[in-house]
């Protein structure tokens, strides 16, 4: 005899569960944050291990280490190009110093004039800034120390992780299908080869469409004139990764260096420039070469970044789509979770559709559900 839960139970026990995850995640940041990150890895390189070992037998340790090496060098060649576009940028900081010096002189005169606030007076307010910030250098330059102390942790822990998930994927997906019933072993088997796929497309996904974004920013930059062209469009490639929220800081980052080193009528193109490719990337890119391979609508993947930066910062800003991913496919094939994959997952609208309820009712008519009238 089946037992019906009242909605109210069912609810609590969702909402103890979010609260749960929730605080594990927040606890378990260290562990949780480079495993999922190793897993994501590991998932995109398990096609070339498998191909170095059965096409050149190579032993599985040997192939799990070639491949960690690839990643390796593609991250670090990636840091090289973007390590010595910073060093030409320092080289210039003279003559960037003195462009945002005489910007600043033009921009007290502005200021004087419309708000008939004196030089003087603007100059002890700056000072005044100057001392707080001064006294609160130690404070930042600790956590600076800090922050780059926790990304090399986190990136020779998601190596360590990556190595070994890719070592022992055999006895992790035996040790998966065990847990649960035999007559489940066909829908977890059918799970984990979809979250492969789906992980796998969803990072090759976003490293093409980084390519893309940054090829067609150099080129726009270079058309323009732009100087530091090349670092601008290595920017703006890599901060569109964050969905919505990193084009607007590589929109920020590229009109002050813009506009110290060449004035307000180039930053105006700039500005024009870096909108248009984002309306090509958000309405062509994105939805052709990776929204066609995660599912995801827009609501629910703006709440996961807000939700990941609350928990995790940018780490959470990163995991917080593939996670979203990886619940969806759980959700769409587990029976009891199926009205959680549809919130999660995208609706179709043809611009002349019919009212939803009116698709929904006219859907269950035709399969039998709901009579005729």
């Amino acid at each position: 005899m089946a037992i019906s839960t009242p909605f109210y139970t069912r609810l609590a026990h969702v909402l103890i569960s979010i609260i749960c995850l929730v605080y594990i995640a927040i606890i378990g940041q260290t562990l949780l944050a480079p495993l999922i990150f190793a897993m994501l890895f590991s998932l995109l390189l398990l096609p070339f291990a498998g191909f170095l070992e059965y096409r050149f037998h190579f032993p599985r340790a040997l192939s799990s280490m070639v491949s960690l090496i690839t990643l390796i060098c593609a991250i670090a060649a990636i840091f090289v190009l973007l390590g010595s576009q910073l060093t030409a940028l320092a080289q210039d900081w003279p003559a960037f110093k003195q462009q945002v010096l005489d910007t600043t002189i033009d921009l007290q005169k502005w200021i004087e004039v419309t708000f008939h606030v004196d030089s003087q007076e603007q100059m002890n307010y700056l000072n005044d800034s100057a001392s707080k910030a001064v006294n609160t250098g130690t404070t930042l330059l600790g956590h600076t120390i800090l922050s780059v102390s926790s990304i090399l942790l986190l990136l020779l822990f998601t190596f360590l992780y990556t190595f070994f998930l890719l070592l022992h994927r055999r006895l992790l997906l035996r040790f998966i299908v065990s847990v649960f019933d035999q007559e489940h072993s066909v829908i977890v088997y059918d799970i984990v080869s979809q979250i492969q796929y789906i992980v796998k497309k969803y990072i090759f996904g976003l490293f093409l469409q980084m390519l893309l974004v940054t090829g067609l920013s150099c080129i726009a930059f270079w058309l323009l004139g732009v100087k530091y062209g090349l670092l601008l469009g290595l920017i703006t490639g890599i901060l569109n990764l964050i969905p919505y929220i990193g084009i607007l800081t590589a929109l920020l980052l590229a009109s002050l260096i813009t506009f110290a080193t060449a004035g307000t009528s180039q930053l105006i193109f700039v500005a024009t420039a870096i909108v248009a490719i984002h309306l090509v990337d958000s309405n062509y890119i994105m939805p052709k070469i990776v929204g066609s391979k995660v599912k995801i609508n827009t609501l629910v993947a703006l709440i996961g970044l807000v939700v990941g930066e609350m928990i995790w910062g940018i780490t959470g800003m990163f995991l917080s789509i593939p996670v979203i991913a990886i619940f969806k496919v759980i959700f769409d094939r587990v029976n009891g979770l199926n009205p959680w994959g549809i919130l999660l997952g995208e609706e179709d609208i043809e611009p002349r559709s019919k009212p939803a309820i009116k698709e929904v009712i006219e859907d269950e008519t035709n399969q039998g559900h709901i009579p005729q009238v």
